[in-house]
């Protein structure tokens, strides 16, 4: 089969066209707007372009409608505070932090609607495909079993990721006919349909080797187990019953090959480098390039999550930067260590101060870069005045982020601040270390941009079986998985990687690991549930919430306004 996900684009862009430019005004001419599956699956094509539907908006469901934030602002790794002015908009970004959001809160809505509109276009293209005769289309019965267990995969993954932010859902399985969204399954039923959509997709699904340099952007195999992963991980949280067991047979079985051949990459950078659109670490993602799409590039992800003016630092001025995320602090404006377990997340980096991606950001030529984070005078070389000068924010004072929130603005590093006020709405353009997962290589780069985008890591089936293994009190067995991945992070012969014994693992410092190593991948929300700290932790700025109630968000008002099947979820 061709690339299938290499055309989604523009695939899923003609029909849209097609859908909107048949209407016709002439009541005496023939009407074309009335298209059917009947209709308009005439070729292979077709076929191709219906399954590809809701892909596209996959992709651009990893960011948009607030599922990004709301996983990553809510937690305590990442911030949006209101810098001297900008990015108080309302105060959503405030209400994130504290937990204080309410069903008015547009990305209540907005988020309901990416992930429903994603399943009702993956369930529309399965109605229509399990009803073909695939001889009549050039298809054989094998291609048509994939094509329905992709789509039963890709819809199970907006279910869930429904069901991890809103808990009280709707299962959608049908479309045509129906007027209104079905009334919302109990936690246990939206459990078993997930396990037995994804258990009975399985076997249906091609392997990532079977697929080649093809596989990204496919659900596998693989990428199916790894959902299950994801379910049977959290079981505790949705349903009040431990899956551990399940979760850890899954995940020996993936390490077995049960679901393909999968790879830990040597290096911490390469799962995030334009060469991960073949990495044997990706169990599924989203395929990228400049001239196409990339939104985890945009606004509402990595594209503004550097100083405004970064884009003179990377050589890029193809992409607009901006302010909006950063890492919480770890120390006060007199750079003492705040004393909380949570959050500062670059002191959890630095408590292994040889971890590689420590290092500053910077682009080494050739497609190639070092460090994962932002921080300090950020130099580039100015054509203009012919010399090396350091980047300045949009305010005029220069740049030097720190680790720290207030208001710095041209305070020279070191010096005393008289204002001590640290708090999401006192920041400045010097607040706070930005994150640069993926690379922003510059604009001459062939490959700028260009960086597939990892929403499943293999990465990700260590640290699951790491965590089942520490809960059933084998430390030993949850060091050495860890190791595994943690080891490319550090130089050859580094102490910091786990004692044999695993002596050093507490629940903080599980948690803390899967805060370094899957920082920014908007995750953070969902760890903290399953780890019983997202209501009672504190962090930087944030106090223990009053009651548990938004482990769950609220159901948008709007949302609620336009289905009267739907009950408000507790609390709100």
């Amino acid at each position: 089969m061709k690339s299938i996900i290499r055309y989604k684009i523009s695939i899923a862009l003609s029909l849209v066209l097609m859908l909107s430019s048949n209407s016709c005004t002439d009541l005496d001419e023939t009407l074309y707007d009335r298209i059917t599956s009947e209709t308009f699956l005439q070729t292979k094509d077709d076929v191709i372009r219906d399954f590809l539907r809701s892909f596209e908006h996959g992709y651009w469901s990893i960011q948009g409608g607030g599922l990004y934030y709301a996983q990553e602002l809510s937690g305590d790794q990442l911030m949006t505070p209101n810098r001297d002015g900008d990015w108080f908009d309302g105060g959503v970004y405030q209400r994130s932090h504290y937990h204080t959001w309410t069903d008015q809160d547009n990305y209540t809505n907005d988020m309901w609607n990416a992930l429903y509109q994603g399943i009702s276009l993956a369930t529309n293209s399965l109605e229509d495909i399990e009803k073909i005769d695939p001889v009549k289309f050039g298809l054989t019965e094998a291609e048509k079993a994939d094509f329905i267990a992709e789509l039963r995969a890709l819809r199970a993954w907006y279910h869930l990721r429904a069901f991890d932010l809103y808990r009280n859902i709707p299962i959608v399985t049908k479309v045509k006919g129906e007027s209104f969204m079905p009334e919302q399954s109990t936690p246990q039923e939206v459990f078993n349909f997930l396990e037995k959509e994804l258990l009975e997709a399985i076997p249906n699904l091609p392997t990532r080797e079977a697929l080649g340099e093809n596989a990204i952007g496919r659900w596998t195999k693989g990428g199916a187990a790894a959902l299950l992963v994801r379910l049977y991980l959290n079981a505790k949280v949705y349903i009040d019953q431990e899956k551990y067991a399940e979760c850890a047979t899954i995940c020996e079985n993936f390490m077995e090959g049960d679901y393909g051949d999968y790879q830990i990459e040597s290096r911490w950078d390469a799962p995030f480098d334009y060469t991960n659109v073949t990495s044997p670490e990706v169990v599924f993602g989203f395929p990228s390039s400049f001239s196409r799409t990339h939104w985890h590039y945009s606004g509402d992800m990595f594209g503004w999550m550097a100083p405004h003016q970064a884009g003179k630092y990377f050589g890029l001025d193809v992409i607009g930067f901006n302010t909006r995320f950063a890492l919480q602090p770890g120390r006060d404006v007199d750079s003492v260590e705040y004393p909380f377990a949570l959050g500062k997340p670059f002191v959890k980096f630095q408590k292994y101060p040889d971890d590689l991606r420590l290092k500053k950001y910077r682009n080494l030529g050739n497609s190639t870069r070092e460090g994962m984070f932002l921080y300090g005078y950020l130099p580039y070389f100015d054509a203009a005045q012919g010399k090396i000068v350091n980047l300045k924010s949009n305010r005029g004072y220069t740049i030097f982020s720190r680790d720290q929130v207030g208001f710095f603005k041209d305070t020279p590093p070191g010096q005393a601040l008289e204002d001590k006020v640290s708090n999401m709405n006192h920041a400045d353009d010097n607040s706070g270390v930005w994150l640069v997962k993926y690379p922003f290589y510059p604009t001459a780069d062939a490959n700028k941009l260009a960086s597939a985008y990892a929403e499943i890591r293999y990465a990700e089936i260590y640290y699951s079986l790491a965590e089942c293994k520490y809960r059933a009190g084998d430390k030993a067995a949850a060091a050495a998985l860890l190791n595994t991945v943690r080891k490319r992070n550090y130089p050859e012969g580094s102490t910091s990687l786990y004692s044999v014994s695993g002596s050093e693992l507490t629940d903080i410092e599980m948690l803390d690991e899967w805060g370094r190593e899957f920082i920014g991948e908007g995750r953070r929300r969902t760890d903290l549930v399953r780890w019983g700290v997202f209501n009672s932790g504190t962090w930087w700025d944030k106090l223990p919430d009053t009651d548990d109630h938004t482990k769950i968000y609220p159901i948008g008002r709007n949302i609620m306004t336009l289905s009267t099947n739907l009950k408000p979820n507790p609390g709100y």
